[in-house]
């Protein structure tokens, strides 16, 4: 049981953006994270959110994915904060922003957002979302529209189940989720993580819930992004850009769920196109163009 335990865990570090990439980080740049000099508390919502800022300009939040933090965007902070302002911060119960309350959703973790940015005094601002990250800035876009100018996603899902992730993955999941129930007693007796890492098992196997029609009433413009061969399925991503009125699908070939890391510098200029240019609306004879 612990071995499996163990796998699962290693695999969701993977799917979600948690794992340790030392090994591609730029020279430099290693203390993203955990750099004393950028890094600060806001009490917010009950509890101590962590949060960094680098540059000057525009604001942009960048929003990391299942237990992961500010140190999955090596890449893309050096980048933006030549030209942005950006924000980014541990969510709820990942990284240095703890919580020891048993619950946790993605609602919650899109309102946290909301009152950072209302602490920053920041009305509006450019997201970036990656994995849970991107379920967390569709929901800022569903709930607090005001707060979003433009919005880019990358694997994303609107709900829990085999036809929104890949199948082989989504029953490695829900056996891996169910593995750490059944281990639930001994595991709290002897790992004072256990509970931190069940609720985040049990919010990527369980959740989120997001309508079509919900989709239908984000009104800023939308990247929608995916690898061709993510972890959530390329169609999911299609209906998910299919049903947003101003929005851009990007399916990225020969990629997976790490858009970020392994497409950063082609993931970066395209989003930075995006946020600098009009949303262009393709109708009639301009879809020859």
């Amino acid at each position: 049981m612990k071995i499996k335990s163990i796998f699962f865990l290693t695999l969701l570090c993977l799917i979600a953006i948690s794992c340790n990439w030392k090994n591609k980080i730029p020279f430099g740049f290693k203390n993203y994270g955990e750099n004393n000099f950028k890094g600060k508390y806001q009490k917010i919502r009950g509890f101590k959110m962590y949060y960094e800022i680098y540059g000057e300009g525009d604001p942009v939040l960048i929003i990391h994915g299942n237990g992961g933090s500010i140190k999955s965007f090596i890449y893309q902070i050096p980048y933006f904060s030549k030209n942005y302002k950006v924000i980014v911060a541990d969510s709820r119960s990942q990284g240095r922003s703890l919580d020891n309350t048993d619950s946790l959703s993605y609602e919650m973790m899109a309102d946290d957002f909301n009152a950072l940015l209302d602490t920053l005094k920041i009305p509006s601002c450019n997201i970036i979302g990656w994995s849970d990250g991107g379920i967390n800035g569709l929901l800022l876009a569903i709930r607090h529209p005001e707060k979003v100018k433009k919005l880019a996603i990358t694997g994303a899902n609107l709900w829990p189940d085999s036809t929104a992730i890949d199948p082989e993955v989504y029953k490695i999941i829900q056996k891996g989720y169910n593995d750490l129930i059944s281990s639930n007693t001994l595991k709290k007796q002897i790992d004072p993580g256990f509970g931190n890492k069940l609720k985040l098992s049990r919010l990527i196997a369980k959740a989120p819930h997001i309508s079509i029609n919900e989709l239908k009433s984000i009104r800023c413009p939308t990247l929608v992004i995916g690898g061709d061969h993510d972890a959530i399925r390329p169609r999911h991503t299609l209906l998910i850009a299919e049903a947003i009125p101003q929005s851009y699908l990007w399916i990225i070939p020969n990629s997976g769920h790490s858009t970020p890391l392994f497409y950063n510098d082609q993931f970066n200029k395209t989003i930075n196109t995006f946020f600098t240019k009009p949303y262009r609306k393709i109708e009639g004879m301009n879809r020859f163009f």
